[in-house]
């Protein structure tokens, strides 16, 4: 009998206006944490209120998905930013989505930067430093999601703030393991039967294929699922129903 809890996340409210990205609601009924857009790549004030509730009605934890400003480049771009400045960034989004989230009964209960920040902090200890004083600022009790070989891990620790690895199953990794980056070709994973496998033997085996065959040691208390990756629901309830099948239970990490 496998006794492994794996938590399931999913990036979250990332429409903006009138225009609708992923399917929230759906994905809200399959996973066991969301990250929720915190206004600077992606999300509005309806939109992080409607996500924050849907989430609070499921018993789904909620996640500030802090970002560079970014909004036309859906917080994809890297960026240079000030950390005095980026620290205040983070902190007025944090501080966003907490509140709308206890407006409506829950509660933002971890942090997980996107896109270009969350790929720049895990290699750059200055910004990782920056994103670390934000949330020392806000709540020291607030765990950031990130990589296994992230720099924001010593970082934070100097600090007494938590750190909880992930992996992601939709994503092609390096043998350094590292993500792939978006624009080469097969860095993102569309097939669920694939996705599912991948995020079995990265909560049972502890290991990932690299896009050269070679086999990457991932330790993960929690797994992504793109929430704009074309057929992302599909992904995410295969994913979920082969963790269950292999023994393993999905619960949040916070």
């Amino acid at each position: 009998m496998i006794n492994v809890e794996i938590d399931l996340n999913a990036d979250l409210g990332e429409g903006f206006g009138i225009w609708r990205l992923g399917d929230d609601e759906a994905l809200l009924d399959v996973v066991t944490s969301a990250n929720v857009a915190c206004g600077f790549h992606a999300g509005d004030p309806a939109t992080i209120r409607r996500t924050c509730a849907a989430a609070v009605d499921r018993g789904v934890a909620i996640g500030a998905q802090v970002s560079y400003r970014d909004l036309a480049g859906f917080g994809r771009r890297e960026m240079e930013v000030d950390p005095e400045d980026l620290c205040a960034e983070v902190l007025y989004q944090l501080a966003a989505v907490d509140g709308i989230a206890r407006a409506m009964g829950g509660r933002v209960s971890y942090v997980k930067p996107h896109g270009a920040l969350y790929n720049r902090i895990c290699r750059d200890p200055g910004q990782a430093e920056a994103v670390v004083s934000a949330v020392l600022d806000y709540d020291r009790s607030l765990p950031v999601l990130t990589l296994p070989d992230s720099a924001v891990h010593e970082v934070a620790a100097r600090e007494g703030i938590a750190t909880v690895t992930e992996a992601f199953a939709d994503r092609a990794y390096t043998p350094a393991g590292a993500l792939v980056p978006r624009r080469s070709p097969g860095a993102v994973l569309h097939d669920p039967g694939t996705v599912a496998a991948r995020a079995v033997r990265m909560a049972t085996g502890h290991v990932v294929t690299a896009v050269d065959g070679s086999q990457v040691p991932v330790q993960a208390r929690s797994i992504c699922v793109h929430g704009d990756t074309p057929g992302s629901v599909r992904l995410a309830r295969a994913v979920r129903e082969s963790l269950a099948e292999a023994g393993v239970a999905l619960k949040a990490f916070t």
